[in-house]
């Protein structure tokens, strides 16, 4: 046991020594190296020592890739043979890979991310945890978009624009939808009273428009009761608007019984004021609301309460009005009062028959009176703009073109025409252009046979 013992003491020893060596020729190899005097000896060894280990390298890397080929190699394998069907299973698949089961997805189809269960399944209520930083101890909470009721001061700075704009358009549907947006709380009747107080002071197709909006509002946004508390109010305010419309009276009876012809107001509304009216005005309305609710037997719209609308009258009864103003307007010789006349009608496409009509009639005319008043009427509508350029000619050209026919009435037609077209350019009525484009009738007449055919200048 001794010399055993001995034994590897030496092979101890000797090992040591041994590594010493390789260290210090280790050593020694990167000494030369970091100072560049590498013996052949020592330079050849060095190499030998790099390719060995870049075949290692290279061993490595390859025994890698093959086992992981050979492991999906045998991963496939295993799927054709234990896969339901014979399927390659696919990423992300939540079937079973183990080759048991059915081939059925994994829990029935209720697990898996951004799975809330399997189908037809019914989840009892929860209750609210009260530690949850969410728990509201009213129950559940519901969000509204809130429309802050509107004062009396903004309402009719609001609705004004939309009644304004609707005697544009005339559209009552989108009245309707304006009105849906806006929180007129309690003050919803009053909407009904301001239009009503706007179409006395606009035009007669205005206060038509009004009462159709108020035929269409009733059942939809306002009630019955909403109406007869806006005619309420305006029956207080009578005397107010009859500063700026005398005629409101009258206007308001016609409001009134329109919406009751209409089913806008209730039968009984004008039961509620009889005896009990201390307004003369208001009575005024009222009977008149009475007389034409009581000349129409059965309960017929009132639909011509305001007349017929501009373009929707018959071109003849337009004739008829314009020949009737122009005749007025040779007796009384009032300009304004035409110009009154020519704006109810509404018809400014028209204006040119109205040119036509007033020509006509001064070459059927006696005497220059009828010439004078009336290039002094067409000189005041054009200087305001009633009469167009584009209806002006259109008059002047109208009368060109049927002078042949209108000669054979009046003989002088072509002289008494050319004197009115230079008096009107004069006047700046017509343009030079129209002036020239009048007709003329040249004849050449002889003084006698014994003149030697000298023309009469």
């Amino acid at each position: 046991s001794a010399i055993l013992i001995d034994v590897v003491d030496i092979i101890l020893r000797i090992t040591a020594v041994l590594s010493i060596k390789s260290h210090q020729s280790q050593f020694t190899l990167d000494i030369a190296e970091v100072n560049g005097n590498w013996t052949p000896q020592e330079k050849a060894l060095h190499e030998a020592r790099l390719k060995a280990k870049a075949k290692r390298r290279v061993r490595k890397s390859s025994s890698r890739s093959e086992s992981l080929s050979e492991s999906l190699s045998g991963e496939l394998a295993d799927g054709d043979s234990h896969s339901p069907k014979g399927k390659v299973p696919v990423p992300n698949d939540r079937k079973s890979r183990t080759g048991k089961g059915r081939g059925l997805p994994k829990k029935g189809g209720a697990g898996g991310k951004g799975v809330w269960g399997a189908a037809g399944m019914v989840y009892e209520v929860e209750e609210p945890d009260v530690k949850d930083p969410n728990y509201d101890e009213i129950g559940d909470t519901v969000y509204a978009t809130v429309v802050p009721e509107l004062d009396e001061g903004e309402l009719e700075k609001t609705v004004n624009p939309i009644v304004q704009e609707y005697f544009e358009h005339g559209d009552t549907k989108e009245v309707q939808m304006l009105l849906r947006e806006l929180n007129l709380g309690h003050h919803k009747y009053e909407f009904s009273s301001l239009a009503v107080s706007l179409s006395l002071e606009g035009k007669a197709s205005h206060r038509e428009l009004t009462s159709r909006l108020l035929r269409d509002l009733v059942g939809k946004e306002l009630s019955e009761s909403d109406m007869a508390r806006a005619f309420d109010k305006i029956l207080k305010e009578l005397p107010d608007l009859m500063l700026d419309t005398p005629e409101a009276p009258q206007m308001l009876g016609q409001f009134i019984a329109r919406a009751i012809a209409d089913h806008a107001l209730p039968m009984a509304f004008l039961d509620r004021y009889k005896g009990k009216v201390d307004c003369d005005h208001a009575r005024a309305a009222l009977d008149r609301a009475a007389v034409l609710l009581s000349m129409k037997r059965e309960m017929v719209r009132l639909d011509n309460v305001w007349g017929v609308g501009g373009g929707l009258r018959p071109v003849k009864h337009l004739v008829k009005e314009m020949n009737l103003l122009l005749k007025e307007y040779l007796v009384s010789g009032e300009v304004k009062e035409a110009e009154r006349c020519l704006r109810d009608l509404e018809v400014p496409h028209f204006h040119h028959e109205l040119v036509y009509e007033a020509v006509v009639m001064v070459l059927e005319s006696k005497g220059d009176t009828a010439v004078k008043m009336m290039c002094k009427l067409l000189q005041a509508f054009w200087k305001i703009g009633l009469v167009t350029v584009d209806q002006m000619n259109r008059g002047f050209q109208r009368v060109y073109d049927e002078l042949p026919e209108i000669n054979l009435d009046v003989p002088h037609a072509h002289s008494i025409m050319e004197s009115f077209t230079d008096l009107c350019y004069q006047e700046s009525v017509i343009t030079k252009q129209l002036r020239d484009s009048c007709p003329s009738r040249g004849r050449k007449r002889f003084v006698s046979e014994g003149d030697g055919g000298l023309i009469k200048n």
